[in-house]
């Protein structure tokens, strides 16, 4: 039975400290943790490929929470699952010990109660994922009925700006030249100056 480590820190949390310290405690080799930096939208994880492709039956993954497993609970599960009963290694989730499968070998007893503990879990986020949905539809909505805007508010235009606008339609200055007047960005004086001529009617 071999034993490994696994941690995981989105590029917003870049400390992995506090993972660290609590692996350390549990006797893994170093060479047996691996570390995955990622984040939230790219969510491939070539540490952990490599980690699944060296557990075998009867080892043992240690992770600090069980939110390393995945970013949501439908991923959760899924490599739950695959772990435990595809390549029958046990899980101890240190944050969470009702978890760990790998506290009784005489029978699925340890792997039953951690799968249904693991599932409850999982019924209650999703439940509370739609509450907060709806609270927030509903608040919206109540938000919207009393005049609120949503969306991005347009920065204002400097004063000069209709003044280098027409310049700029007349062919006298470039959308750069005149944005580095305006202290504006390239990309921004054109996107107002294609606003207004849309306003307008006009073409340049």
């Amino acid at each position: 039975m071999e034993k490994y480590g696994y941690i995981r820190v989105s590029t917003k949390e870049q400390n992995p400290e506090r993972q660290i310290t609590a692996l350390q405690t549990c006797e893994i080799p170093k060479e047996n943790i691996y570390f995955d930096q990622i984040s939230g939208k790219n969510f491939f994880r070539p540490q952990y490929q490599k980690l699944l492709a060296e557990l075998r039956r009867g080892d043992v993954l240690i992770i600090k929470s069980i939110d390393r497993l995945g970013r949501n609970y439908g991923e959760i599960l899924e490599q739950w699952r695959n772990i435990t009963k595809d390549i029958g290694a046990n899980i101890q989730v240190i944050d969470m010990p009702l978890l760990n499968t790998n506290f009784s070998h005489e029978d699925l007893t340890g792997v039953f109660i951690s799968d249904l503990v693991l599932q409850i879990l999982a019924y209650v986020a999703e439940t509370e994922r739609s509450f907060i949905r709806q609270r927030q539809a509903e608040g919206i909505a109540i938000a919207k009925a009393k005049g609120v805007k949503f969306g991005i508010r347009k920065l204002k235009v400097p004063d000069a700006f209709d003044e280098y606008f027409d310049m700029w339609r007349r062919g006298e200055i470039s959308t750069r030249k005149a944005a580095c007047v305006l202290n504006m960005s390239h990309s921004t004086f054109y996107r107002r100056c294609c606003e207004q001529l849309k306003e307008k009617g006009q073409k340049r």
